[in-house]
């Protein structure tokens, strides 16, 4: 049986409107086995504290409240404050829902997936290396393939939970931890295998700063000077875990399906060209593509 929480839920307020079942539902299809899980209404994972201890923490939309639940349960030497900051983060309760879906509205074809889904947010990520780490796994492979062999990756590598909490059983690898492993001991083309290990290099290094410290165009220059990692990777990146609103991975294969089923052109240049109309909000015009397919 799961432990209750050791601290009182804190109550982080959003703005209106906040497709929390698309959030929710995204979060869910990409949940990493034994790190998090969606369920019940609820995302749940695994958090390190700076003591070196370990957490779980709960996430909750509360609709009727307009306001998320963040529970708390393990380890109480967690710094509260950024902690309340990492889950607003992940779950982009600062953005302004208003001014982004009337500016995406003004294009007649991307207005329809708007309407449907009124409030729709760029999930964020408690762990910025964690996320650089998946979006790698995630290169030409489907969402399920890649969230299988994260699975196996964090539980052969990442930091048991004792005991574990309900099926939340392992944190994910420290990029230190990342840094040791040889590129024969993963499940993947060697080429992908060498691209983590040199993230995991970079970022134990802090030649690689994905904290916010640095600048969006710094880190991700440094990160694309990693072989094996191009384009789509960045965008993935700098959408999701270095916040740039504007990111799109013009190349992705979710974008050009919701192009073709949005009945336009699919060829490089029509999407880069019609993508400007969304400019600055180009990664949630990405979100309601991929929420659509």
């Amino acid at each position: 049986m799961e432990d209750p929480p050791r601290e009182f839920p804190l109550r982080l307020p959003y703005r209106l409107p906040f497709a929390a079942d698309a959030l929710l539902s995204f979060l869910s299809a990409r949940a990493v086995p034994g790190v998090e899980v969606v369920r019940d209404g609820t995302y749940r994972r695994g958090v390190r504290s700076e003591g070196g201890g370990s957490a779980v923490i709960s996430l909750t939309p509360d609709p009727a409240e307009h306001l998320v639940r963040l529970d708390i349960s393990g380890d109480r030497g967690l710094d509260g404050a950024a902690l309340v900051n990492d889950a607003r983060r992940a779950f982009d309760l600062d953005a302004d829902s208003e001014t982004i879906d009337a500016a995406l509205g003004r294009d007649a074809m991307l207005a329809p997936l708007v309407r449907r889904t009124p409030g729709m947010r760029v999930p964020g990520t408690f762990d910025t290396f964690e996320l650089v780490v998946r979006a790698i796994f995630g290169q030409q492979v489907s969402v399920p393939g890649a969230r299988t062999s994260l699975g196996r990756f964090a539980a052969r590598f990442g930091v048991p939970l004792d005991p574990p909490y309900g099926d939340i059983s392992h944190l994910f690898p420290t990029a230190e931890r990342v840094a040791e492993i040889s590129p024969e001991d993963l499940e993947m083309p060697r080429g992908r295998a060498e691209a983590i290990r040199r993230v995991g290099e970079l970022v134990a290094s802090r030649e690689l700063d994905l904290s916010g410290g640095s600048s969006l165009d710094e880190a991700l220059h440094t990160l694309g000077e990693v072989r094996g990692i191009g384009p789509w990777t960045l965008a993935y990146v700098a959408m999701r875990a270095l916040r740039d609103p504007d990111a799109f991975p013009a190349g992705d294969l979710g974008v050009r399906k919701g192009f073709e089923m949005l009945g336009l052109t699919t060829t490089s240049r029509e999407v880069l060209e019609r993508a400007e109309r969304w400019r600055p909000w180009r990664a949630y015009a990405v979100m309601h593509l991929w929420h659509a397919v």
